[in-house]
């Protein structure tokens, strides 16, 4: 009898690009739990994970959506509000008892200063031990947004390029050049939250 041609067809989600099986068993044996980063084009989540048997756990997570809640006005899908909603995450796991987890960033790849890595580096300043290499993080000069307000004043003998580029900005009444000021200001309203922000 023919037999046809035999091979190992992969998980659906790997054929997708979207989990990485051989990585996530080592994190997922180790027992640690998972600080666990997914942007897209927008938004950016940031959740801490703990693998069961019946299936993986949210502890505590954020979204960058709920940035707007502390009065943000900037994008929700840049550096700053990165950093902004991975220390939102790691304020929230810190006041639930977690101290540790490791980064899982699935099949993204590794570039230093990415979003993913500002939510690493938010997440610390939150109170979460996160191992890492200090060089793959943003510059506290770039979580602020400062190459963003140094590009709109570059642009101030351009007022029509100014208004085009920067019109979500403008639209939510937020000068780019003060984006620095308004990060600082949403900044200490998540650290400083109410008991109601930890949920």
């Amino acid at each position: 009898m023919a037999r046809g041609p035999q091979y190992n067809l992969p998980f659906r989600r790997r054929r997708e690009g979207r989990t990485n099986y051989r990585k996530r068993r080592k994190l997922v044996t180790s027992g640690i739990r998972r600080f666990v980063v997914r942007p897209s084009n927008k938004h950016l989540s940031a959740q801490i994970i703990e693998a069961k048997p019946q299936g993986d756990i949210v502890i505590a997570s954020a979204h960058s959506s709920e940035l707007k809640e502390f009065g943000w006005k900037g994008s929700c899908g840049n550096i700053p509000a990165a950093y902004l909603t991975g220390l939102l995450a790691g304020r929230r796991a810190t006041a639930g008892g977690i101290s540790t987890a490791v980064l899982d960033i699935g099949v993204h790849s590794k570039d230093a200063g990415s979003r993913i890595f500002a939510a690493a580096k938010g997440a610390v300043s939150g109170g979460l031990t996160i191992p890492h290499d200090e060089s793959a993080m943003p510059s506290p000069e770039r979580v602020k947004g400062q190459h963003v307000a140094d590009y709109s004043k570059s642009l101030s003998s351009e007022p029509e390029v100014y208004k085009k580029f920067f019109s979500r900005y403008l639209k939510q009444k937020l000068k780019p050049e003060d984006l620095e000021a308004h990060f600082n200001e949403t900044e200490t309203k998540i650290m400083t939250p109410t008991p109601e922000a930890h949920k």
